[in-house]
């Protein structure tokens, strides 16, 4: 089987999708072992891939310009083209954190214009380049461990690199810090934002209440004047219909004393029992507030005009 060339035709060979990125930052296999870096660019991400095999090393998904750090420690071959690639990916890295920093910054300025969407979509890119350099980071110590004889010399370079990628994931950490902040804030905000609308509705839904109760007194008033009309009609009823009765020709022949003391007995007996009943007095007690209270009705009955109200208008609880 011919030699990889590319990133894909190494991944075919470990038996995993070529048409994806590498799962893993380290993959061995028995044709070989990958180590995978994604290099940030203007144009996009790249990846790149170092192929192991026990007769050499091949690069994979292009060349690496060379880096100070591979020509301060002199280092040639496989372990310069090594260092270079770590050396661009971390500076790839370190460039895209400040660029989503300096971005966070332009969102800040903007305030509540900027949409959750946007912030969300800076958290999820600093989380896929924190998870690029940690993928470097594994690649580092294996070249500089089970696999630094391919790499002679290398040792102290990696040592070095590995300062630099600490700082660029510092970096990294430290920027999504400040989205996440800025989230936490952006939800301080909508919540805050939430209990002041439920606030004013709850104020709302008090004023209906208020007004509800207002309603129902003043519709108590007019049924405490409807009961003490209907409690007058009766008594009054009564001697009225015996009046009707002896005022008939059929009922001639009854003396006229005699209607008279009828007449008495039927207006005075059903008087005194009617008002002397415990809770007919209690009405009555009470009728003064109860008639305020029932002007106050017939005033917001739109139909109807009293004295103080125009007629077609509304009542004065209006909201």
């Amino acid at each position: 089987m011919p030699e990889p060339t590319t990133l894909a035709d190494a991944l075919t060979k470990l038996g995993d999708r070529p048409d994806r990125p590498p799962p893993h930052a380290v993959q061995h296999g028995a044709a070989g072992t990958l180590l995978s870096v994604c290099v940030p660019a203007p144009e996009g991400p790249s990846w790149r891939g170092v192929w192991i095999q026990p007769d050499g090393v091949d690069f994979l998904g292009g060349v690496s310009p060379p880096s100070g750090l591979s020509r301060s420690f002199h280092l040639t071959g496989d372990a310069a083209k090594l260092v270079d690639l770590l050396v661009e990916a971390t500076r790839g890295y370190i460039e895209q954190a400040e660029e989503v920093d300096e971005r966070l910054t332009n969102l800040q300025r903007k305030g509540r214009d900027v949409t959750p969407s946007t912030i969300w979509a800076l958290q999820r890119e600093m989380a896929g380049l924190r998870a690029n350099i940690g993928r470097a980071v594994v690649v580092a110590e294996e070249a500089g461990g089970p696999s630094i004889e391919r790499f002679p010399g290398a040792e102290t370079a990696l040592g070095a690199l590995g300062r630099e990628v600490d700082r660029s994931r510092e970096l990294a950490v430290a920027v999504q810090q400040s989205i996440s902040d800025l989230i936490l804030l952006r939800s301080a905000e909508e919540a805050n934002r939430i209990a002041e609308a439920a606030n004013q509705l709850s104020r709302t839904s008090n004023r209906i209440a208020e007004l509800a109760n207002i309603s129902n007194i003043r519709m108590l008033g007019l049924t405490y004047i409807a009961m003490v009309i209907a409690i007058v009609g009766t008594v009054v009823l009564i001697p009225n219909t015996g009046a009707t009765i002896l005022g008939m020709p059929s009922a001639g022949w009854v003396p006229g004393w005699l209607v008279d003391a009828t007449l008495i007995i039927l207006g005075a007996i059903p008087m005194a029992i009617v008002f002397s009943r415990p809770w007919i007095q209690r009405i009555l007690r009470d009728l003064a507030p109860a008639e305020s209270r029932a002007v106050e009705g017939l005033q917001d009955l739109p139909e109807l005009a009293v004295e103080g109200s125009v007629r077609g208008t509304r009542g004065r609880n209006e909201m």
